[in-house]
């Protein structure tokens, strides 16, 4: 049985598929939904909530340290007062005026070990790969995923003789001060990333990182810093699945596998609660795509995509969030939507139409 999506809101918005497809959404445990979009040479700071009422100019703008590195998962501290930016080869805070807070320096993603730089700070290096930042929910410490400094490689860092590929040892999470950057925690990290993505807990005490590696797979870390001590552990048991979306009414988290073979709740340690299997009209092969989370405490929206990659083929899905039991496919009026979904987790989702270029956001109910 179809469940009917009724509209809430419609507001064009050019560029506005990264805030649906991509890491430009940014959620806070007291509610805060913004969008981190980038323009230009500035990233623009909108209030979700004020974007759908049609409100078109930025709460905070502050340039982008280095106009030329288009990578990177950024972050805004909760008052807006700050940015802290995921480089190639440092993490940097800035103000709202454009001024450099501080700079936390660290190896270089690109690629090869110990390449030449120009001292040029703008320079950009080869590669796609790319770590991640995010400013704590209490706005007083940045959690970075980074690479190591090249003097921290070599003997124990898993590189074999005349391997000029970044290996295993070399990467680090890391927990910054907020005030001046001072690192105060680091862990190793066994991982080789293409990329990675924090999320916060809405407990405020713990927070989630994701390595993707590529074909090589995923990783799932949890950590907690209670201002002394970093307690963290690995839940990437199998090694590939995706941290998806985290809600105030669960302990845990959602994950989807990275070849779309299952969703599936968690504990905090990795424990699996639930589990849903890609194939609900059980007559299509169809497999999950990354795009799902909680639309309420007691919902999870999930999209799911055809095995022959049939673009007709995508639908999304509501889904129990504590069973994960499906209720059925929804049903959108006039032109359907398809493709990823950007739950907001207080009732409603949002697709973007990249034709009209127009960001929508629906209910399950009419109200």
């Amino acid at each position: 049985m179809s469940i009917t999506a009724h509209p809430r809101h419609s507001v064009p918005l050019p560029g506005g598929r990264a805030l649906v497809n991509g890491f430009a959404y940014e959620s806070r445990g007291d509610g805060q939904r913004r969008a981190l979009l980038v323009h230009g040479h500035e990233l623009e700071v909108h209030d979700v909530h004020e974007v759908l009422a049609g409100e078109r100019a930025p709460t905070a703008v502050f340039p982008l340290p280095w106009p030329g590195w288009d990578r990177g998962v950024h972050s805004v501290s909760p008052d807006g007062s700050f940015a802290v930016f995921s480089g190639q080869r440092a993490i940097r805070a800035v103000g709202r005026g454009g001024e450099t807070l501080w700079e936390y320096r660290h190896g270089c993603w690109g690629p090869e070990i110990g390449h030449p730089h120009s001292g040029d700070e703008q320079e950009v290096c080869r590669g796609l790969e790319h770590g991640s930042c995010r400013v704590s929910d209490d706005g007083g410490f940045v959690w970075a995923h980074v690479v190591g400094a090249e003097a921290d490689a070599g003997a124990g860092d898993g590189k074999g003789e005349g391997e000029d590929e970044k290996t295993w040892g070399t990467e680090r999470w890391v927990v910054l001060d907020a005030r001046d950057g001072r690192e105060l925690a680091r862990l190793p990290l066994d991982s080789v990333a293409a990329g990675s993505h924090h999320l916060s807990h809405p407990d405020g005490i713990h927070v989630g990182l994701c390595v993707g590696e590529g074909q090589d797979g995923v990783r799932v870390y949890w950590a907690r810093w209670d201002g002394e001590k970093l307690t963290a552990w690995d839940v990437g048991t199998p090694a590939d699945r995706i941290l998806a979306d985290v809600h105030p009414g669960h302990a845990g988290f959602l994950t989807v596998d990275h070849y779309g073979s299952d969703l599936r709740l968690h504990a905090l340690d990795g424990s699996v609660l639930a589990t849903a299997e890609p194939d609900p009209a059980g007559d299509e092969p169809l497999g999950w795509d990354y795009g799902c989370g909680f639309v309420d405490a007691d919902t999870v929206i999930a999209s799911t995509v055809d095995s022959d990659d049939d673009p007709d083929a995508g639908a999304h899905w509501l889904l129990d969030a504590r069973t994960l039991e499906t209720r059925g496919p929804v049903d959108y009026p006039a032109r359907p939507a398809d493709g990823w979904v950007r739950p907001l987790g207080d009732g409603t989702w949002l697709t973007y139409d990249e034709e009209s270029e127009t960001l929508h956001r629906w209910s399950a109910s009419a109200s």
